[in-house]
């Protein structure tokens, strides 16, 4: 019999982290929805406060239903430990914050989420911490804006909505021959279509509210440590000794836990944990769906005369082509697209006709979802950084659910004959 490790992706999406002799035979865990936790002796209180055991003190530290969550994802993801937090926004910040002090600089590709990109360039800069920006397929930028100061490297698997997709081995070794982790949020992707950290990268973060949850039921993000970065021997971490010293490998994960995330109040609440696992089961198959989808919808639109472009990894005359194809093992190229129409009056007219699709901001929902970024998410922005973001006003942004891609291009078709 295989052992959990070593069965295929597909069975351990169902089977991973399953203990149901601790359940009471129940097959989903228990939401423990209990803000602290009994101990039986003074003695076992003051050892778990000191590390000795992994019971659970108080919600805000850890819960065991999230618990389970972070065993399933860290084995999917292929690394050593992980830490379910309350939204992606707080795996970004808390996976950030715990390599940041005052006066460092980290690189980064600056096709980031929009959440992202306002931590990163302005939040962050109020504290003195500058992140550079390149180009997430141009190395050659990357490993010039390396600095003395730099602490990381940063990227997101596919952009959003730029729609690039970096090449990470690549990147990971320039980020090691300097002593820097990568940091790569792998939403987009999902470990069904990439996985980071079997790459070369050293830390994964995901929204966990998107595909990985799928039914836009549940918030909810993780930073997962691959435990593999050797941080006593890179001079840049001075202030990593005492978790090196406690933790050894870990000692990322128990800075961003001990420090951040315990600190910061980011609890997952174990309900969404719960959620999140329940959608968890059906990944894989959502995840064939997803793809399959997309790339029928993007031959559809391409098409049809009202659609000025369309921007798809899964294109062959795409930039991001060739590294997508070889990165993803030919599986897809994601369930997110843009395209263009004639401009933000067309791109109104359209959303507004649509009868199926849902208009709202999220993605990865099983359902197909539709958002104009350039008039909703990025209003506040101003146009030089709009541009920069690859924002339009013609953009159409477009999750491609699982529902039957001939009603899909229907409501599509529908929408785009109105126009």
């Amino acid at each position: 019999m295989s052992s959990k490790n070593n069965r295929h992706f597909n069975t351990r999406v169902i089977h991973a982290a399953q203990t149901p002799g601790d359940w009471q035979g129940a097959t989903l865990p228990p939401i423990c929805q209990s803000a602290s936790h009994l101990h039986p002796t003074a003695e076992n209180l003051s050892a778990t406060f000191g590390g000795k055991t992994t019971d659970h003190i108080y919600m805000r530290l850890t819960n065991p239903t999230n618990r389970v969550l972070e065993e399933k994802l860290t084995s999917l993801e292929g690394g050593k430990g992980a830490v379910a937090m309350s939204s992606g926004m707080a795996a970004v910040t808390n996976g950030c914050m715990a390599l940041l002090r005052a006066g460092d600089e980290f690189v980064c590709g600056n096709s980031l989420f929009m959440s992202t990109y306002v931590l990163f360039c302005n939040i962050f800069k109020k504290y003195n911490i500058t992140a550079k920006l390149v180009e997430s397929t141009d190395l050659k930028a990357m490993e010039q804006a390396i600095t003395e100061k730099t602490r990381f490297i940063y990227l997101e698997t596919i952009g959003n909505p730029k729609m690039d997709v970096p090449d990470l081995a690549a990147a990971a070794k320039i980020a090691h021959q300097h002593g820097l982790p990568l940091l790569v949020d792998n939403t987009l992707a999902t470990p069904y279509l990439c996985r980071p950290l079997e790459i070369g990268a050293d830390v994964v973060i995901h929204s966990t509210t998107k595909y990985l949850s799928g039914h836009g039921d549940a918030t909810g993000g993780i930073v997962i440590d691959g435990g593999n970065f050797d941080w006593s021997k890179s001079s840049r971490f001075p202030d990593f000794k005492p978790f090196i010293d406690r933790k050894g490998p870990l000692a990322y994960l128990d800075k961003v836990w001990r420090e951040h995330h315990i600190n910061f109040g980011t609890t997952q609440a174990p309900l969404h944990s719960y959620l999140t696992m329940v959608g968890l089961d059906t990944l894989a198959l959502r995840m064939e769906r997803h793809l399959t989808n997309a790339s029928e919808v993007v031959s559809f639109l391409s098409k049809r005369p009202e659609v000025k472009w369309i921007n798809y990894p899964g294109l062959p005359a795409n930039p991001s082509f060739k590294t997508a194809a070889r990165q993803f093992e030919q599986k897809g190229f994601g369930g997110l697209l843009a395209f263009g129409l004639t401009d933000q009056e067309a791109c109104f007219k359209f959303i507004n006709n649509l009868q199926m699709i849902y208009h709202l901001a999220n993605l990865g929902d099983c359902k197909t979802l539709v958002i104009h970024p350039y008039s909703s998410q990025y209003l506040s922005f101003d146009e030089p950084t709009r541009q920069k973001l690859a924002i339009t006003s013609d953009l159409i942004r477009l999750s491609v659910g699982i529902e039957a891609v001939e009603d899909i291009c229907q409501d599509i078709g529908q929408a785009l004959d109105r126009l």
